[in-house]
């Protein structure tokens, strides 16, 4: 299987990671222009899991380090496949309830509070679950981001461009997302070898197989989660099964491409993970508000006629959300 050796190799992955999980919504604003997130949702998903199994019968199944996909999926004891299946189910809720908040409060709102949140308090659990990196280094990052995250709340609230009622509830939403979201990545985590992945433990799972496993719980509690969504919307009313199938090939295609965005930067931070260490390969990846609060104010507009106080405190937001990531980045190299 395919591998990364290096730390730099694996920075670069992380990088990815943070565009591709920082840019996904945006499949979300394309789709939503005709087309319900709840029924978006089951399209994403069905990204999600088409693309672990791409990458488990191509990368995770080439090279000749590692287990290949088939072999090391029946091998994996049964804890670490609940663990991981356990993953999939704690960040699909997260996640829909994201998706919720960017549809009530917009993409450069909810992704830097919800996955924001989600950064600082996951870099705690997963760095004492696996301790990597210098510490200090580390949380003093995170300290910056937790600033960065002020700066935006405060530019949020002083941005009148969404209605009052569905920007609050949109905000509560993306709070709920990011606490959810901050735990998933640690359940993954410990179905793998992370100290190992060129010869893993005996019962471990490698990256290609944890991805997999967890892409199947994100499908299976979708049937529960978004069913309950879609009965019982946040906003507007009930959607039903009829009308999913009833939307375009298009359509469906746009979501199933947001799934492959999103799941291409998971992948990507788990291989990275053992060589970055789990604690800075997810905070790297969950820098993606810096990136969906770009693309929400330069490219969707969000703050269109927002006052010069408002544009100076996203300034901050960005000065200090890069530096928090750049600490973070040295962290890991020590």
């Amino acid at each position: 299987m395919f591998i990364v050796n290096s730390y730099t190799l694996a920075i670069i992955f992380c990088i990815v990671t943070m565009i591709c999980w920082g840019s996904w919504g945006n499949t979300q604003k394309l789709a939503g222009k005709t087309w319900r997130y709840e029924l978006f949702y089951w399209d994403y998903v069905i990204g999600i899991l088409l693309l672990s199994l791409i990458v488990g019968f191509t990368l995770g199944s080439h090279g000749t380090e590692g287990r290949p996909f088939l072999t090391d999926l029946c091998q994996v004891e049964t804890a670490g496949i609940i663990s991981a299946i356990i993953g999939g189910f704690v960040f699909n809720a997260s996640n829909i309830l994201l998706s919720a908040s960017t549809s009530l409060a917009g993409m450069s709102v909810a992704f830097p509070l919800g996955v924001g949140l989600a950064l600082v308090i996951g870099v705690f659990v997963n760095y004492f679950a696996t301790p990597k990196g210098d510490p200090i280094t580390l949380f003093a990052g995170v300290a910056l981001i937790v600033v960065a995250l002020v700066f935006n709340g405060m530019a949020a609230a002083k941005n009148g461009s969404q209605e009052t009622a569905n920007r609050k509830k949109g905000i509560i939403l993306a709070f709920v997302a990011g606490v959810l979201m901050s735990l998933f990545y640690r359940f993954v985590a410990a179905a793998m070898d992370l100290d190992c992945f060129e010869s893993p433990m005996a019962g471990k799972a490698t990256p290609y197989t944890a991805f997999f496993l967890f892409s199947i719980g994100v499908f299976i509690s979708n049937f529960i989660f978004n069913t309950f969504v879609m009965k019982k919307p946040f906003a507007g009313e009930p959607v039903s099964y009829s009308t999913y199938f009833k939307g375009s090939f298009p359509t469906h295609l746009i979501g199933v491409l947001g799934g492959i965005i999103w799941g291409l930067g998971t992948i990507f931070s788990y291989i990275a993970a053992g060589k970055a260490g789990p604690a800075v390969s997810y905070a790297l990846g969950q820098g993606a508000p810096m990136i969906a609060a770009f693309l929400g104010i330069f490219v969707w507009k969000e703050f269109t006629g927002a006052s010069r106080k408002t544009m100076s405190l996203l300034a901050f937001m960005f000065i200090f959300f890069i530096s928090g990531l750049a600490l973070i980045v040295i962290s890991g190299g020590n």
